[in-house]
């Protein structure tokens, strides 16, 4: 009997067990921008006294392009990733603190520091994506023997992903995902506007982006089955006595 209890207690202890927590970071990206610029500076100058008389002037112009780097952060993709980690059941998932500092810093993609600073609190690992590449593209195709053609509005995201032990700081998985969609519309010569649904192609973008992850996570991690070092409850029970007839 008390072999049974023991059995039990200790079922119920890797029940109670509660999943490792995870905080997932807003997707990092980097970009160069390049920007036209052009200055133009022009100066005159006269001076006139009784007898003489003196005036100059001078012109300057200057045009180019310059260029700079933009970091940040994007938001609009994370909310699909949490929620199918969620519905995974693999993880509990926490909040991250948004990111503080200076977003056109290098500090935005020191996750470390941001592990140490705090910004992941009550995190055993932290998803950290940062953007690879974002291509937003508009196609026609002409329809044989007709008049009309297809319109195509597509969005594609890539993303590299670390998942980080908080304790130890080791990369625990790491992978590339990617979400696609496009929105195709079939006009005619006579339409003189195509409006194409730019907020669903981002919707299904990020929709896709976020199963991608998920799967990855389960197949690098094990598909499914628990590797982290969980250790049960130990049951408090007294040792087995001797069986004692009772007269």
């Amino acid at each position: 009997m008390r072999a049974l209890i023991g059995l039990l207690a200790t079922a119920l202890a890797f029940a109670s067990q509660a999943a490792p927590k995870v905080a997932v970071a807003d997707l990092a990206y980097e970009q160069q921008v390049s920007q036209y610029f052009r200055t133009v500076d022009s100066k005159d100058n006269a001076q006139y006294g009784p007898y003489t008389g003196h005036s100059s002037s001078s012109y300057h112009e200057e045009e180019g392009n310059y260029s700079y780097v933009e970091r940040g952060e994007l938001r609009k993709f994370s909310g699909d990733i949490r929620g199918e980690i969620i519905k995974r059941g693999r993880f509990q998932l926490v909040q991250a603190r948004p990111f503080s500092g200076d977003p056109e810093s290098q500090a935005i993609y020191d996750v470390i520091q941001r592990i140490r600073d705090g910004q992941f609190p009550g995190a055993d690992y932290v998803l950290f994506g940062t953007v690879s590449d974002a291509d937003f593209r508009q196609d026609t195709n002409a329809l044989d023997n007709t008049d009309s053609y297809s319109s195509v509005l597509g969005l594609t995201l890539v993303a590299d992903f670390s998942l980080i032990d908080t304790k130890t700081f080791q990369v625990s998985s790491a992978f590339t995902a990617m979400g696609e969609a496009q929105d195709v519309k079939l006009v005619n010569g006579r339409d003189a506007r195509i409006s194409h649904n730019r907020g669903r192609v981002v919707r299904e973008v990020s929709r896709s982006l976020g199963e991608d992850v998920a799967q990855q996570m389960e197949e690098q991690l094990g598909g499914g089955t628990t590797t982290f070092d969980v250790q049960p409850m130990q049951p408090a029970l007294p040792p087995d006595e001797p069986a004692r007839i009772l007269r």
